[in-house]
């Protein structure tokens, strides 16, 4: 798998666009489902619940060793809700790759990780050195490398590997509420008890900000620019 080493903002008029379908989207989802009566489904606790094994548990440790509890919280429901969204990979996925990735996307977000580049490079550089440490296997360190760096990687991240799509997913509906719609009311409500999410809202647009300020260059700047910190802030989640 080819590492992507550098990540370039985003043209304002694609974001625009990417945007505009997703809302479509939304719209067309929801009446799908009413004329086909199409129900989702809960999602018991144990199948979110990470994974028994040291590389999980030390991925675990490093976040938490260097991360805000509310950015630790954030990969701990990524995780849930990207197993909660396996409907929309429908496709064969590694538990293990996917929780080290969801719990790391955010390394470059903290202090001790933060290189200067836009963060989701800098994190997923850690990501991938951490794995390779654990002597994870060369495919599936680069695979976690790759999800970090494109889990917000808007009409993009959905069309790669299931393990890719599925954080995009995980991730999106924890920020922003996106694809709410297709979680269950009560996968939801448990989810967030057991990871709470801490002032997360706040927490997140705080180091948002900071990025953006201090790397005007950087992907998610014309997020910001779109109002995207607005769509964080007016979520439907607590």
């Amino acid at each position: 798998m080819a590492l992507t080493h550098t990540k370039t903002a985003p043209a304002t008029f694609c974001l625009l666009c990417h945007f505009v379908t997703a809302d479509i989207q939304f719209v067309a989802r929801q009446a799908a489902r009413k004329v086909r009566r199409e129900r989702i489904d809960e999602i018991a606790q144990k199948q979110y619940q990470m994974p028994d094994s040291d590389h999980c548990r030390k991925a675990l440790s490093l976040v938490a060793e260097c991360s805000p509890e509310f950015l630790v919280n954030h990969g701990l429901r990524s995780y849930a809700f990207a197993v909660a969204m396996a409907h929309r990979v429908r496709k064969p996925f590694d538990r293990e790759v996917l929780f080290m990735g969801a719990i790391m996307h955010d390394l470059g977000l903290t202090s001790q990780y933060d290189c200067g580049n836009t963060f989701e490079v800098d994190g997923a550089r850690a990501a991938r050195s951490f794995c390779i440490d654990q002597n994870l296997t060369t495919d599936r360190a680069d695979l976690v490398h790759e999800m970090v760096v494109h889990h917000n990687s808007v009409g993009h991240a959905h069309k790669m590997n299931p393990e890719i799509a599925l954080l995009h997913y995980g991730a999106g509906v924890d920020v922003a509420g996106l694809w709410l719609d297709e979680i269950h009311p009560r996968t939801l409500a448990q989810v967030v008890e057991n990871y709470p999410r801490e002032g997360f809202k706040q927490g997140m647009v705080a180091l948002l900000k900071d990025q953006v300020r201090r790397k005007p260059s950087s992907y998610m700047a014309p997020f910001i620019k779109l109002g995207f910190l607005k769509k964080i802030e007016h979520a439907p989640l607590p």
